[in-house]
């Protein structure tokens, strides 16, 4: 089985299912994608999100509010606190920082990642870490707010092999999405070349940056397959080696997970 440990399933390009989630699932199914997360992003879908969990046996949820949506609105204590709580949700985010998109938000979304960290580390989630061009203040917040019992995923990783080790010495996973497999990656296909197996997750961020060979279309989980297929030959191991240990390690980061896995 392989796991997609980030994807947007309310944002998916759904015609070629007759517009039907089902059908995108069972897409990922027939190759082997056992369990998804799809992740929230602002206040006007976490709610969409765990519907979406609560309809489909393989599907978990997240919620918070990513860096780049603070500026419409950002989760309170209570909001966060209330949404830990619900059924099927095993981790707090989106969350994060990014100073490449947003550069007129930085201090909202300094605070608005604080308090993530904080009620992550109070319910015992880890957290989902979206960070961009904010390398320093991401480890530094991390430092400060997080708990290393609960820690988190930096997702999507497209950052430099030391940050990679300064987040692992936290207690961190990291993601590859799609772009590893692009020909412009080589700084990070280096990174997954040296990453520890027992610290990596692989994901779609679907339905964007979608990997090679569907890269420029619109991205779904299926194609989760292909970033794994990827990391396994430039790690030297088999797909199926690859697709084992990074289950193993979605299920021992989101160990809330575990209740939900499939038999």
């Amino acid at each position: 089985m392989l796991v997609d440990s980030h994807c947007h399933l309310d944002r998916l390009k759904l015609e070629p299912y007759d517009g039907q989630l089902q059908g995108a699932i069972d897409a990922a199914h027939e190759r082997g994608i056992g369990q998804m997360l799809c992740i929230s992003i602002s206040l006007d879908n976490v709610e969409t999100v765990i519907d979406i969990a609560h309809q489909y046996p393989t599907v978990l949820a997240s919620a918070g509010v990513h860096p780049c949506d603070v500026s419409a609105g950002t989760a309170t204590r209570e909001q966060l606190t209330e949404w830990a709580g619900r059924d099927k949700v095993v981790a707090i985010g989106e969350t994060g920082l990014d100073y490449y998109h947003e550069t007129d938000s930085m201090q909202a979304q300094k605070e608005s990642f604080a308090l993530h960290l904080e009620v992550a580390g109070a319910v015992g989630l880890p957290v989902v870490v979206h960070t961009r061009d904010a390398r320093q203040d991401t480890l530094d917040l991390i430092k400060a707010h997080g708990n290393p019992e609960h820690a988190g995923v930096l997702h999507c990783f497209t950052e430099s092999w030391e940050m990679a080790k300064a987040a692992m010495d936290l207690n961190y996973y990291i993601s590859l999405s799609g772009i590893v497999t692009f020909k412009n990656a080589k700084e990070l296909q280096e990174v997954a070349r040296q990453m520890p197996l027992d610290r990596l997750l692989v994901e779609t961020d679907s339905p964007y940056l979608a990997p090679v060979p569907y890269r420029g279309k619109p991205n779904e989980p299926k194609n989760v397959r292909e970033v794994a297929e990827f990391v396994a030959d430039i790690k030297g191991i088999s797909y199926q080696e690859l697709a084992d240990i990074t289950t193993e390690n979605f299920y021992r980061l989101f160990n809330r997970a575990q209740a939900y896995r499939p038999q």
